[in-house]
């Protein structure tokens, strides 16, 4: 097998190639490019590949956005529609970033940005990997949570309707909810939405 045949096997296992997956096996990104203008590989994005015959999956966009901004972590409208919680569809991907890093640029998708700090941003990340390709997302009870931190931004409306959702279709338990209420300095404000849900 020629480097060309791994790397379009490897594509066939990841969906969306970047050139540090190649490097990463010790093989030359150059060949992207040549693989591109064969016509064997299409470019999705700016450094990114995949098959031309591949199945576009539900969550390509959110797949790309992980490849593209590997700090950003899929949050409030995007994590709730994630974890099917709630009626929100967003249409920018909403992710979270570390406070002091630079803004990305990306054509497509838009992308809503929130900044978060210490724990708000580190605690409670789900990666779930989807066609080989990472997704990296809050948990249901931080993004339930980071609703009612981020209420201004989304509407105390989505952040209600998220909590009810969620607990609901136990998705989250009081335990969870607590924790992240607690990281994102929100127990205060939930704590008589709380009372009412388990009611």
């Amino acid at each position: 097998m020629t480097q060309s045949d791994h790397i379009l096997a490897l594509a066939r296992r990841r969906r969306v190639l970047r050139a540090a997956d190649v490097r990463e096996h010790g093989w030359s990104p150059q060949l992207l490019l040549r693989l591109h203008q064969a016509g064997k590989l299409q470019r999705l994005g700016r450094g990114l590949y995949g098959l031309p015959d591949a199945d576009m999956t539900e969550h390509q966009s959110l797949i790309e956005v992980c490849q593209r901004v590997p700090k950003a972590v899929l949050c409030l409208l995007t994590a709730l529609q994630f974890h099917e919680i709630g009626t929100q569809l967003p249409h920018e991907v909403w992710v979270a970033l570390p406070e002091a890093t630079q803004t990305p640029v990306l054509g497509y998708p838009a992308l809503r940005i929130t900044r978060l700090r210490g724990a708000a941003y580190s605690e409670g990340i789900q990666t779930v990997t989807e066609h080989g390709a990472p997704i990296r997302v809050y948990g249901a009870a931080k993004t339930v949570t980071d609703c009612f931190k981020f209420r201004n931004k989304v509407g105390l409306d989505v952040a209600l309707e998220a909590l009810k959702d969620a607990w609901r279709s136990r998705k989250v338990t009081m335990a969870e909810l607590n924790h992240f209420a607690r990281i994102n300095r929100v127990e205060r404000v939930m704590q008589p939405y709380l009372e009412a849900v388990t009611q």
